[in-house]
Formats: C-alpha cells, sequence, structure tokens
C-alpha cells in the first residue's frame, strides 16, 4: 500500500496473529455466513456471491466474478463493488482466529481497471493482533491468481459481541437470524462483518 495511514499501523506491542485450533482447514470452502449478506450470500440476486477458502497461516483466498450489475464506468467494476470484495474477503480472515470482528477502517487502492466478465482473484491475511484490533491485508489480482494487481487494501477490524448486532441491526432481520433452528446457521449469520 502506497501511504498507509497511521490508524493501519499495528503498535509495537502488537502480536502475531495465531489460527485458532478450531479454524477451518486449509482449502476449505468457507460459504456464506449469512444468505442475505451482499458480499457472499446466494439470497442476493446482484451480490458478489464471492467464495472464500481457507488459507494457510492466517490467510485465505477468495474469487468474485465481476458481472453487468457491478459496473460503474461502461464495461467496469465500479470501485465501490471492488472495495466491497475485499472488505467481504478481509472479514473471513476473521474465521480463523474464530471471533467476531467488525471493520474499522478499509483503505484501498486502486491499480488498474476490472472489466466486466473477470474473475477477482483475492489473497487476505491478518498482519498483526493488538488487544481487540486485527490487522490485515488483501490484493485483488486479474488474469489469475499470480495475476497482475488490479487493488490491494489494508484494514482494521475491531473484535465486537454479538450483542453489537443485536443493539443495531433491523429487529426483524435480528429475529429472523435468532430464530433459525439450524444452529450453526444462527451462529454463523453474526461471525463476519456484515
Amino acid at each position: 500500500m502506497s501511504g498507509t495511514s497511521e490508524a493501519l499501523t499495528p503498535p509495537a506491542d502488537a502480536v502475531k496473529p495465531v489460527r485458532h485450533p478450531d479454524a477451518p482447514a486449509p482449502g476449505e470452502l468457507l460459504g456464506a455466513h449469512y444468505e442475505h449478506c451482499f458480499g457472499c450470500g446466494d439470497g442476493q440476486r446482484h451480490g458478489l456471491h464471492l467464495q472464500a477458502r481457507a488459507g494457510e497461516g492466517v490467510g485465505v483466498t477468495a474469487e468474485f466474478t465481476v458481472q453487468a450489475a457491478h459496473q460503474g464506468a461502461p464495461g467496469l467494476a465500479h470501485g465501490g463493488i471492488l472495495t466491497t470484495a475485499l472488505d467481504e474477503t478481509l472479514g473471513s480472515l476473521n474465521w480463523l482466529l474464530r471471533v467476531i470482528a467488525v471493520t474499522g477502517r478499509l483503505e484501498t487502492d486502486f491499480v488498474r481497471p476490472v472489466p466486466v466478465d473477470t474473475v477477482l482473484h483475492l489473497d487476505a491475511e491478518i498482519t498483526a493482533v493488538h488487544g481487540r484490533k486485527i490487522y490485515s491485508r488483501a490484493t485483488g489480482r486479474i488474469g489469475g491468481p499470480d495475476g497482475p494487481v488490479a487493488v490491494r487494501a489494508e484494514a482494521l477490524f475491531i473484535e465486537v459481541k454479538v450483542d453489537h448486532f443485536i443493539e443495531n441491526g433491523r429487529p426483524a432481520e435480528i429475529r429472523a437470524a435468532m430464530a433459525d433452528p439450524d444452529q450453526v446457521r444462527r451462529a454463523r449469520a453474526f461471525e463476519v462483518n456484515p
């Protein structure tokens, strides 16, 4: 990243992140944390339908295909959509620590245009942890996982309790998620930054 802000620089006493023993295994598809999530859920017709996989250590990989509904300029992905893809991928990292966290800050660099119908290959990792703060970075490449960098980001996530969502979410959706008889789906609805 060029010119990373001070807020995204871990303090000197930050610690190296440690993968939780119950984290998904490397290569495991993480799946949608919530059906109606714009980033990863299948319940959003024009959503990204981003698919993330656990990587080695404290990293994940993900892919999404830029659709016509994701355009900004004619034939090119909207910058906000690309930022959403980075945010969703970075949020998926929290599954490896087994914490609930929300985006506190996200800085994105746009390196090259991303055409419609392009598959964006994303790679993200947690770089440091300091108390409730989780520092991470991601890159998005076109033309394959080793292709040229199109976008990159650095982020700060803040660990929160499930009450954050209960107190701030729209009551109808919170009640529906909490009433889901599937315990795993109910818990996962609140695992990643919405």
